[in-house]
């Protein structure tokens, strides 16, 4: 109900998403009047859906990370029927959102927002967690516009020398080796759908279009996409290289970092963080 309070520190206000075990809504921290987003799960929902595992991993997960591009988690608030995650609040919504409503977006701009994700990522498999879900519906934006990575709900920890078999993630932005099934890395297919989203981003449309997922995953797993004319050949040479369909020949984040491309007007925090 609008208007009411949890925790005896935060004040409700409307709803601005919703899933599969509840609601996202915007609060006010009522000491300091700072706006948070708060997640609300349902646990009789949780329950039903056999999903607890996949709620506690995502909580563990957002408590280990600490980064300007990852979404903060602030506290849990536990009930008999709720689970709150007080969140940051990004207000400008995600960016899929922003991209349908801007359009192609220029190289400048593009490489700006794709160092920031590229930087959020990085800091993940730094703490060996791969994300799986990469996608701008999974991007919100600050009051700056600056990234902030979001929805950790598919994500996992890797343990050394253990690959992944989960076949997850939205088709679109889907690895080759996530769908062909078996083990994989983590971090090659959260590069993959780095790759998927930077072609989005300045193109408007994604590099793997089909009617149903059955030729979707066949164009995915075989390749095929094209690059635009209008796309200089830097991020053609970048873009290519991720979309590597051979996660073991497929370019690392170090060695996207280091690409011409994305070296380009790097924000000296960036800079220093690479030395």
């Amino acid at each position: 109900m609008k208007g009411s309070i949890i925790g005896e520190k935060y004040k409700l206000g409307e709803t601005i998403g919703s899933g599969a075990f509840g609601k996202v809504r915007i609060a006010t921290d009522i000491q300091t009047t700072c706006e948070v987003a708060v997640k609300i799960l349902v646990r009789e929902k949780m329950k039903i859906k056999k999903m607890e595992e996949r709620v506690y991993r995502e909580i563990e997960i957002l408590r280990l990370l600490s980064h300007p591009h990852i979404i903060r988690l602030y506290e849990v608030i536990d009930t008999p029927k709720e689970i709150y995650l007080v969140m940051e609040y990004a207000n400008k919504g995600d960016l899929l959102k922003y991209i349908l409503g801007k359009g192609i977006l220029q190289e400048e701009e593009a490489r700006k927002i794709f160092q920031q994700i590229i930087s959020g990522v990085e800091h993940c498999h730094e703490n060996n967690v791969v994300h799986r879900d990469l996608k701008p519906d999974n991007l919100l934006l600050d009051s700056e516009r600056n990234v902030k990575i979001t929805d950790f709900g598919l994500s996992n920890i890797m343990s050394d020398g253990q690959g992944l078999n989960t076949r997850c993630g939205s088709p679109d932005y889907v690895a080759p080796e996530v769908i062909s099934g078996g083990f994989y890395e983590g971090p090659p297919i959260d590069v993959w759908g780095c790759g998927v989203i930077l072609y989005f981003l300045l193109c408007g449309t994604l590099p793997f279009v089909a009617d149903e997922n059955r030729s979707l995953f066949k164009k995915i797993t075989d390749g095929i996409y094209t690059l635009p004319s209008h796309l200089s050949p830097e991020v053609k040479d970048l873009i290519s290289k991720m979309l590597e369909r051979n996660p073991f020949e497929r370019i690392e984040i170090p060695k996207i970092r280091q690409h011409q491309w994305f070296q380009a007007h790097l924000p000296r925090l960036e800079l220093i963080e690479a030395i």
